[in-house]
């Protein structure tokens, strides 16, 4: 039975989750506070953290800073606070991914899954089918299952932005990390490069690059890798 954290100090969130959690075989355990948070996730090792911002003792982002420093735990925002740079503040300090309140039940376990496979998968992503493309990480191969069409070739960095969509999928990628693996921390603010980069892969992979279905745009913010 996997055991999920639920850092939040507010009661009905608390008992809602509690009730989904048990329906889903989870096994939760509550912290109202971030220091009982940071002690529980030392403690009690869960497999999942899900971690409100506005906690009535610390901001929640030092729970994420204080966890990230022992513990690659897969981490999930729960908060209020809608403003995209406190998503992008979440995610570089090493939240795994951010919802905001209210929130759909079965979008945040839907999340929950997605940031426990990418630890069960050790971070290791070999091969991946996207609709009638077979991609191979470790040979960086495209082949095509259906078709006489040609596979289409992707360019070095192309390859790396795709890499760090896929080992994340399901989860939100900032623009600073897909940045950081297709260029380098130098080149944090190439923006620019980054759209034409994306727009590029989905020419080449999406069945219809003006409405994609697998690199989906979360704006303002990054990217997401959808789900197969």
């Amino acid at each position: 039975m996997r055991k999920v954290l639920v850092i939040d100090d507010e009661p009905q969130i608390i008992r809602a989750l509690a009730v989904n959690m048990q329906a889903r075989g989870y096994e939760m355990i509550a912290a109202p506070s971030a220091a009982v948070g940071n002690a529980m996730a030392v403690d009690k090792h869960p497999d999942v953290i899900i971690v409100d911002l506005g906690l009535p003792d610390q901001d929640g982002l030092t729970v994420i800073k204080s966890i990230r420093t022992w513990s690659n735990v897969p981490i999930l925002v729960l908060s209020g606070r809608t403003d995209s740079k406190f998503k992008i503040t979440a995610l570089e300090h090493g939240a795994d991914d951010y919802i905001t309140k209210p929130f759909d039940v079965e979008e945040l376990f839907a999340r929950i899954k997605a940031v426990s496979r990418r630890v069960e998968e050790k971070i290791e992503l070999r091969s991946l089918v996207m609709g009638d493309l077979e991609i191979d990480f470790t040979k960086r191969t495209i082949a095509r299952t259906t078709g006489d069409e040609a596979a289409p070739h992707l360019t070095a960095t192309e390859w790396k932005v795709l890499e760090v969509l896929a080992i994340h999928r399901g989860s939100l990628v900032t623009k600073r990390k897909i940045l950081d693996a297709g260029w380098g921390t130098n080149y944090a603010e190439e923006n620019g490069s980054l759209r034409l980069f994306i727009s590029q892969l989905r020419q080449k992979l999406e069945p219809n690059p003006k409405s994609p279905i697998y690199i989906i745009t979360e704006l303002g913010m990054g990217y997401r890798f959808a789900e197969n």
